[in-house]
Formats: structure tokens, C-alpha cells, sequence
């Protein structure tokens, strides 16, 4: 368990001088260890956030993708970044107005709304990709086969607790996966479009913002999907038709394959870190991932 952590002094001096009204600030970082974000609220009420970035990677991911927002989004549509220092790691950025959509209480004409405009803004980030270079495709299929021969270690892992179809399924996951990937459309991605970092802001024209770019990096456009696929789609198909009616197309026939397969990877992946964890949570949601998988490749 996380406890809330006062802001480092020199971290305070640094927010400091690029926001002289500063008065309190507050440890709002995620339930996990790697995390360490402060609010500062100023004088005239106006927050911001300083974040120090786990590690050099993910600072140069991040400083990176704020830079591609700007040219990318909308002004409403992400934070910007005010100052930044690599020697600290930290980042101090703009609030995104709204509230942050996952575990909000949404009526179902909501959000297939906020699903609609979430593709929306996903197309235009990925509309302002560059092409990718051939190192970044080398690395990019390099990822794959990586995920696919974790698929493979992970159904010997699991192999005892998976049904005969569940078996098959990951075993395409680890033989299908390099193949198909030379055929997956490349973009540079948000890397981790859930919902945890869709923020939704009604009082403003229903207008919908992302945050969190640490992730960010050139990739396979399908891999966007994979969370929302596994965790919220499959039961729910009429919030993935929202999200591409927003996105602006459908998903290539290699790109619905892939998404299975990526999926199936993940709820493999879920099951066997619970079983060496013995974690039930983690347990669960890797069979619920799977049967969800296995019904979809049928």
C-alpha cells in the first residue's frame, strides 16, 4: 500500500520557479511503487502536476509525446507541458479538466458517447504519425515475437487450468503472432488508451481528453485496442461500434485477428502471474479474458 508522500525539497524549489504562486501540494500517485505525483494548487486556484518519471526511458517517452500532443490535440484535449528537467526526471504539466472516466456512474447513451469520442481523438493522434523508420519496424516485430514466445512460457505455466479450445487459442497466439504482424498498419500510439486516462469533461460540450503518455512509442495501431477489447468490448460490442464509428474505420481483417490473438495474450499472461502470485483477482480476470477470447475466435 501507496502512503501519500511529501513532495522532495528540491522538486518544490524547481515547481517553484516556474510557478512562484504556488502554495500546497499533494501526493496523488497511483497505487503502485513506481509512481510519484503531486497537485499543486496556487493562489488563484489553479492547479498543476509535477511527476517524477520512473526512469530516464520513460521521461524521454513522455517529454517526446507531449511534444506530439501539441501538434496533434487540441488545446482541450491533453495537458501541456510547462517545464521539464532531465537530471530530476520531472515533468511539470497543465490539469486536464474533468474527471477521469473510469469508475465514473455513466448512463449507456454517455458511454457510447465518450466510447464515440474516444475514437475520435485516437484517430487524430494517430493521423499525425510519422512514418515509421526501419529500425522502429525491426524493433516493432521484434516486440511481437517477444509477446508471442511469452504466450508460448505462459501456456506451460497454465496449460492445467485451460480448457481444450483455451489451449488452442494461445498456441495460435504464439505461432500466428509473427506472422501477422508485417500486415498490422503502424502508428505512433498513446500506449495505454484506457480508461484510467480518458478524462471527461461534460460541463464543456461532452469534450473528452487523454492523459499519460509514458507510454507512448511507435507501434502496432491494434495494440490500442487490446485493453479495451479483452476488458469492455467483448460483452459489450455496441461501445467498440461507438468507438470506430469515432475512429473513422474499421479494423483490417489482420487487425481483428491480431486483436484476439494480443488479447488472449494478455488474459494467459493475467492467469499465470496469478498462479504464481496466488492472486484470485489475477486468477479470475485471466480465465474471464480467455473464455471472452475463445468465444470470440469462435
Amino acid at each position: 500500500m501507496n502512503y501519500p508522500a511529501p513532495i522532495p525539497d528540491d522538486l518544490w524549489a524547481w515547481a517553484l520557479a516556474h510557478l512562484p504562486d504556488a502554495r500546497t501540494s499533494l501526493d496523488v500517485s497511483w497505487a503502485r511503487g513506481d509512481s510519484r505525483v503531486w497537485r499543486i494548487e496556487t493562489d488563484t486556484a489553479i492547479s498543476a502536476f509535477v511527476k517524477i518519471s520512473p526512469t530516464a526511458r520513460d521521461y524521454d517517452r513522455e517529454t517526446t509525446a507531449y511534444a506530439y500532443a501539441l501538434r496533434a490535440l487540441a488545446p482541450h484535449q491533453a495537458p501541456r507541458l510547462i517545464a521539464s528537467d532531465p537530471q530530476m526526471l520531472a515533468l511539470l504539466t497543465t490539469p486536464q479538466p474533468g474527471k477521469i472516466v473510469r469508475g465514473l456512474s455513466l448512463g449507456d447513451d454517455e458511454e457510447l458517447r465518450i466510447h464515440e469520442a474516444a475514437g475520435r481523438l485516437l484517430r487524430r493522434w494517430h493521423d499525425h504519425s510519422a512514418p515509421a523508420t526501419a529500425d522502429e519496424r525491426s524493433a516493432i516485430q521484434a516486440a511481437v515475437t517477444s509477446q508471442a514466445e511469452e504466450a508460448g512460457v505462459c501456456l506451460q505455466a497454465t496449460r492445467h487450468r485451460l480448457s481444450p479450445d483455451e489451449k488452442q487459442l494461445v498456441e495460435d497466439v504464439a505461432h500466428e503472432l509473427p506472422r501477422l504482424a508485417p500486415e498490422l498498419p503502424l502508428v505512433y500510439r498513446h500506449g495505454d488508451y484506457a480508461t484510467r486516462n480518458w478524462v471527461w469533461d461534460p460541463e464543456h460540450g461532452h469534450e473528452l481528453g487523454v492523459i499519460d503518455f509514458a507510454m507512448a512509442a511507435p507501434g502496432n495501431a491494434v495494440e490500442e485496442f487490446v485493453w479495451l477489447h479483452s476488458a469492455l468490448w467483448a460483452p459489450r460490442p455496441s461501445l467498440r461500434d461507438a468507438f470506430f464509428d469515432g475512429y473513422g474505420r474499421s479494423l483490417t481483417a489482420a487487425e481483428r485477428r491480431a486483436l484476439t490473438l494480443l488479447s488472449a495474450r494478455l488474459g494467459v499472461s493475467y492467469l499465470r502471474a496469478g498462479l504464481t502470485k496466488q492472486d484470485p483477482v489475477l486468477i479470475e480476470r485471466g480465465h474471464l479474458v480467455l473464455h471472452r477470447m475463445t468465444a470470440d475466435n469462435s
